[in-house]
């Protein structure tokens, strides 16, 4: 029984910085920070929910996230002039004409001219401007995503600096879910405590008779 309610502590302690996290996140991100381009990629302090301007994509330097066919997401450069090779600001990306673009242009066509002519055809999307919002991917509950994308980069044999930024793009900050966590987790920690208080002394053997 002891050790059951140790790990329905931890489960509750677990639940409440979860809880805490969350709420750290979003009131620290009331609003989506405004940042340009070209300041991210400098290395400006930011918060974790961003609105970057002046940046244009590159399509054609996208990595398919998926390693397969069975593609849903991307993870396209963000730069601030559509020439650039700096390649320090990276967004995730679902969105279904880019998907649908690129599945294209590397699955669908069967050579290098083709796939020429048909990068000269859409050039103004696959070089286009893009306002982006999203939430870095630092700020997740998976604290690992960002490691994982820098591997990602490297078995890529790209560079990753100390200034890369990931961005997911379409994220925000949830709210409901910490309030939940940390409801959750504070009231099973009070449950807990009241039980040790209640717990009821040990009966002590009743006296015999002489």
């Amino acid at each position: 029984m002891k050790r059951f309610r140790v790990t329905l502590l931890a489960v509750c302690l677990l639940l409440t910085w979860l809880g805490y996290s969350d709420l750290q996140l979003h009131f620290r991100n009331k609003a989506p920070q405004q940042i340009t381009v070209q300041e991210l990629e400098q290395g400006r302090p930011h918060r974790e929910w961003l609105h970057v301007t002046g940046g244009y994509q590159n399509l054609l330097d996208a990595i398919n996230m998926s390693g397969t066919m069975e593609i849903d997401a991307f993870l396209v450069p963000l730069r601030s002039t559509p020439d650039s090779r700096s390649s320090t600001i990276w967004f995730e990306t679902r969105d279904p004409q880019i998907v649908e673009l690129l599945k294209t242009y590397y699955f669908k066509l069967d050579n290098d001219l083709q796939r020429s002519q048909f990068a000269n055809k859409n050039k103004d999307q696959i070089y286009a401007q893009r306002d982006l919002i999203g939430m870095t991917a630092d700020s997740m509950v998976a604290s690992n995503n960002q490691t994982k994308l820098e591997e990602l980069l490297q078995q890529m044999k790209l560079p990753v600096g100390e200034h890369t930024v990931f961005i997911s793009e379409g994220k925000e900050p949830i709210i409901y879910r910490g309030y939940f966590f940390a409801v959750i987790g504070i009231l099973g920690i009070l449950k807990l405590v009241l039980s040790f208080r209640n717990k009821p002394d040990t009966a002590q053997p009743p006296a015999t008779g002489e």
